[in-house]
């Protein structure tokens, strides 16, 4: 795990080197074991490829970057870890390959000097790597199947800039940043973010998951990118749900012996819920003499306290439990913190357990983590998508299936068929039926707290980016909401959260259901594996894990995970947040004086606390630690 970054410049830019190392400065969480660079000059201008490690794999300096084929035609920076290296290797050495380290990183190298883009569908990882041809003068810039890895970039000057955060990127911008105001009012409106390329700073795109950008030095104004990896949805596989269960329990447990693959120590972020204790008791039931650490945030004295579901677990593999408290003083204290570390606003106070946690982990010497992450789109998570589900059915036919699904499905925990119904009417309604059903719900796309005359006259859209239903997915909804969370709206924001809050306490954190293979695996199947017809969601994974995860974890019918008291965190500290909301002047779309009175009648009890009132604070925080400097 570390932090790259890389220019190139038409000319001579002599302040490159200087603003190279500032950038590299400021990832120093990312890679605090070793930094340097490398320039390349041609004929086009100059290549600068920057690079700080956190040793994970081979410790020496052997697998420090940038690094440089034998021959000098490749130059390599990569961020993340490429799990199957020891069978690439073996594969690649076997073609007369020799290599001089034990790193994941040449073994990187190595493969895409014998198979170039061949060689991305054969990694087993999370990356975001960059390969600088210098005899084609070409820059190729990759990021993972699910974008677990981050990379943004920017052109400048009629050249390119990258880097693994924002915070670096701008370091190596001359000009000064400047609010992507689509981006802000979907954020503040509708709570969207890290759904496509666009990021919450102007001009500043990230490459979308599973994508690759190919920059031509001649011509790099015209780079174009591809997807390299698309989820496939259709049901291709013909196993019994019996043989389907045996699969996914072979396929979940390889995943983790991959991911346990460290020269450094390991330890497990715990929730408590299915799918973080899954990742915990493969651990022991994979490693049965690995001394486990687990790491939890406690939300105590709350219901949203998940204490005795983590304790069950930690009992189970007989681990040594890490726990930590928080508080909306605590919050306030480590507020700017994170937002420099998260780069861009975020959706909820939750993200500061998560921080908590990883600074948790740094404290007692754990370096790697392991997270369940990713599990929901994989499995159609805690509620099962049940509009989709009805629409799969009813698409096919089944409509006294559809009407007992949604009996069944309405009978658990926080659930009513009413639910469903409103969900089925809620994927089917079209942009205008579906505003006005926000609308109704209390979701104003036009609140007197944004000035929309302003907003309207830059051109900004002022509706909910919604996806249309394809097609050809008839029968296969369910599979089709998941795919589109999975690298649109939904996995990105959530994977971003974990990387940035990881890093900042210099801790790797991996996801080991997120491996394309076991995606494959999982998208292959009817969707009534994944959401039985009882309701039950994540049907076939509680199943394959039956003997290795306690029954009464895997029978739980409810998920908290590491959700916090954000109403009363936000209460108990809100005249410090109604200062910080008074300083949002230098913000032209914000009407300072109708979001202070909203903000008032919220804290008031005179209108209804929502999510949106942590949107505000983060928001105008954020714009002024960043933008309004």
């Amino acid at each position: 795990m570390c932090g790259i970054a890389g220019a190139f410049t038409v000319g001579r830019d002599r302040a490159i080197v200087g603003k190279m190392e500032r950038a590299l400065r400021s990832m120093h969480h990312r890679g605090p074991d070793h930094s340097g660079h490398d320039i390349h000059e041609s004929e086009y201008g100059a290549v600068v490829l920057g690079h700080a490690r956190l040793s994970i794999i081979d410790l020496s300096m052997a697998g420090n970057q940038p690094m440089l084929s034998e021959d000098g035609r490749y130059a390599l920076i990569f961020n993340g870890e490429i799990y199957n290296y020891r069978e690439l290797r073996k594969e690649l050495a076997q073609t007369g390959h020799l290599f001089r380290s034990d790193s994941d990183t040449e073994v990187l190298l190595a493969a895409w000097m014998c198979w170039g883009m061949r060689s991305l569908v054969r990694l087993q990882g999370m990356f975001a790597f960059v390969v600088h041809d210098r005899r084609e003068g070409v820059i190729t810039c990759v990021r993972d199947a699910f974008g677990i890895k981050p990379f943004f970039y920017a052109g400048e000057g009629g050249g390119f800039l990258f880097a693994s955060e924002l915070n670096a990127l701008l370091e190596l911008m001359t000009q000064r940043p400047s609010p992507d105001l689509q981006q802000g009012y979907d954020y503040l409106v509708h709570g969207d973010y890290d759904s496509s390329e666009r990021t919450f700073i102007n001009g500043v795109c990230q490459l979308r998951p599973g994508h690759v950008l190919q920059i031509d030095l001649k011509s790099p104004q015209d780079a174009p990118s591809w997807q390299w990896w698309v989820p496939s949805i259709g049901q291709t596989s013909k196993l019994t749900f019996s043989e389907a269960t045996d699969a996914v329990r072979e396929e979940f447990l390889h995943n983790i012996r991959l991911h346990l693959r460290s020269d450094v120590a390991l330890g497990a972020a715990l929730s408590g819920g299915i799918d973080s204790s899954a990742v915990v008791c493969a651990m022991r039931h994979v490693e049965p003499d690995l001394p486990i650490h687990t790491f939890s945030y406690i939300a105590s004295g709350s219901a949203l306290s998940e204490e005795s579901w983590v304790d069950k677990i930690n009992a189970h593999v007989s681990a040594f439990p890490h726990k930590v408290m928080a508080s909306g003083s605590d919050l306030i204290r480590d507020l700017d913190n994170m937002i420099r570390a998260q780069g861009e606003p975020f959706g909820s106070t939750s993200i500061y357990a998560q921080y908590r946690v990883f600074q948790l982990a740094r404290e007692n010497g754990v370096t790697v983590t392991l997270d369940g992450q990713g599990a929901d789109e994989l499995l159609a998570g805690y509620s099962g998508y049940p509009g989709y589900r009805l629409l799969s059915l009813l698409s096919q036919g089944q409509l006294w299936q559809a009407i007992e699904f949604a009996r069944s499905w309405g009978k658990w925990p926080g659930r009513s068929v009413k639910l469903a119904v409103l969900e089925l009417a809620r994927a089917l309604a079209p942009d205008g039926a579906y505003s006005g059903l926000r609308k109704a719900s209390g979701r104003n796309f036009s609140p007197d707290w944004l000035n929309m005359e302003y907003l309207a006259g830059q051109g900004i859209r002022l509706q909910e980016n919604r996806r249309c239903l394809d097609g050809r997915a008839t029968g296969r909804r369910v599979m089709e909401q998941l795919a589109y969370s999975l690298q649109n709206r939904g996995l990105p924001g959530l994977l971003r959260h974990g990387d940035r809050n990881s890093m900042r306490f210099s801790v790797e954190s991996r996801v080991p259901f997120l491996t394309t293979s076991f995606c494959d695996l999982l998208y292959s199947l009817p969707e009534d594996y994944l959401i039985s017809g009882s309701g039950q969601t994540k049907s076939i994974f509680r199943a394959a894990m039956r003997g290795i995860v306690p029954d009464e974890v895997l029978d739980r019918r409810d998920k908290i995970g590491f959700a916090t008291p954000e109403k009363e965190w936000l209460m108990s500290v809100s005249p410090v947040l109604r200062q910080w909301l008074s300083e949002s002047d230098e913000i032209p779309f914000i009407s300072k004086k109708s979001l202070l009175k909203k903000f008032d009648a919220v804290m008031e009890g005179r209108a209804p606390f929502n999510c949106q009132v942590w949107r505000w604070v983060n928001y105008v925080r954020w714009y002024n630690k960043t933008i309004n400097i």
